[in-house]
């Protein structure tokens, strides 16, 4: 397995190839995950983690495309060519722009490759405002179009990204995983009051809760506004934001005091991924204001799976997996998310209706059985033996 990302650090690539591994090992595989110098030790039985070289100068990688992900992928491209030579291995299985090393190698070992498909490359290009380049895009347009037709299974995420599939290779035919099992379990009971305590907050008070990266995409700039609103109305509100990078946070806490916030807005930071759930149970509202992309946020699994109330623009990003009948969404726009927020807010019988219909979807139709079920029929696509006798094979 190929992951051009850090492993393991808690955001969505990352958690996605996790579960991904936790399942494939469950079904009796093993996976020799081939990835970048970053990120945590993960132990889990049936995977081997090799890491590449770091190239100087180069200690960290954001999220989204990068200069600095050129000479990491080449030694990552080594890493993979060496242990392609030392191992004999049934499948390759690639992530993201790990498809442009795995293509090549599983036709030079002559086994299939299969492509985990988690946003569209060339869209990527847009949300992360990295460059309006025709030719860069024209050049990620051809590359996933190679992907997609030279795997002879694909993976995507999302109903979006299949139906991109489908239109780039109309004879190919996309297994649907969605990202439910990276959501994690609910909190056990008696986290609420120790989690409020540990921001100054009441156990009365109306607590609203974002959590995620704070890239431009996410919407961060939306909420704040819209927060700004809530409060003329809500002036007992909070707003806890659990997520982003050290200078992140301190960017949007200027903009958030440029609003007048002020002590309405609590920045939690970057928090253990363990600790999500309790954070959650500790919430009265959860918010995705995302506002460009098409994917669906990993995180808004983990928020059905609460059973707390959930606000988000009413984009396809979200409204591949959530409608009216178990979240509150609004229009993309400031006024449009605080009528949502206050509406959370004053009608507690609503909120609590939609959050059971929110905690009954993830039980059935995102439960770690139908992940797993999916994955075993990706993995039979690839016309191995029968899992029973393939049990232990390296992928």
């Amino acid at each position: 397995m190929i992951a051009p990302e850090p492993f393991f650090e808690p955001r969505g690539t990352p958690f996605s190839e996790f579960h991904r591994i936790r399942a494939l090992t469950d079904l009796g595989h093993t996976v020799d995950l081939v990835t970048y110098p970053f990120g945590e030790d993960v132990a889990m039985p049936g995977l081997r983690v090799f890491r590449c070289l770091r190239p100087p100068f180069i200690r960290h990688i954001g999220i989204g495309p990068s200069f600095a992900k050129v000479p990491l992928d080449l030694a990552l491209t080594l890493t993979a060519m060496r242990r392609a030579m030392s191992t004999r291995y049934d499948v390759v299985h690639s992530h993201e722009e790990g498809a442009a090393i795995g293509v090549v190698l599983a036709g030079l070992l002559g086994v299939p490759h299969l492509y985990d498909m988690h946003s569209s490359l060339p869209q990527q290009l847009t949300n992360f405002k990295f460059s309006r380049s025709r030719i860069l895009r024209w050049c990620f347009e051809r590359f996933e179009r190679v992907a997609v037709g030279r795997s002879r299974v694909v993976i995507v995420i999302c109903p979006e990204l299949e139906r991109l599939v489908k239109e780039l290779r109309p004879a190919q035919d996309p297994v649907l995983i969605e990202n439910a099992p990276g959501a994690g379990e609910v909190a056990p009971g008696g986290d609420r009051a120790t989690i409020r305590a540990r921001y100054g907050l009441d156990v009365r008070t109306p607590l609203i809760l974002y959590t995620g990266t704070f890239e431009a995409y996410q919407g961060l700039d939306l909420l704040f506004a819209a927060m700004k609103d809530v409060l003329r109305t809500r002036p007992d509100a909070r707003l806890l934001l659990a997520g982003g990078r050290s200078a992140q946070v301190e960017q949007a806490r200027r903009e958030s005091e440029a609003l007048g916030l002020g002590p309405a807005v609590i920045f939690a930071g970057e928090r253990p991924a363990d600790e999500i759930p309790a954070l959650l149970d500790a919430a009265d509202v959860l918010v995705s204001p995302r506002s460009r992309g098409t994917n669906t946020p990993l995180k808004i699994y983990q928020y059905l799976r609460s059973g707390r109330v959930i606000v988000a623009t009413r984009l396809l990003t979200h409204t591949q997996v959530l409608d009216d009948s178990v979240s509150i969404l609004t229009p993309a726009t400031a006024d449009g998310f605080a009528a949502g927020l206050l509406r959370a807010l004053d009608h507690p019988d609503e909120t609590a209706r939609l959050g059971a219909a929110a905690a009954t979807l993830a039980a059935t139709k995102y439960s770690y059985e139908a992940y797993l079920a999916r994955t075993r029929e990706a993995v039979g696509r690839l016309g191995l033996a029968a899992p029973a006798a393939v049990s232990g094979s390296a992928v």
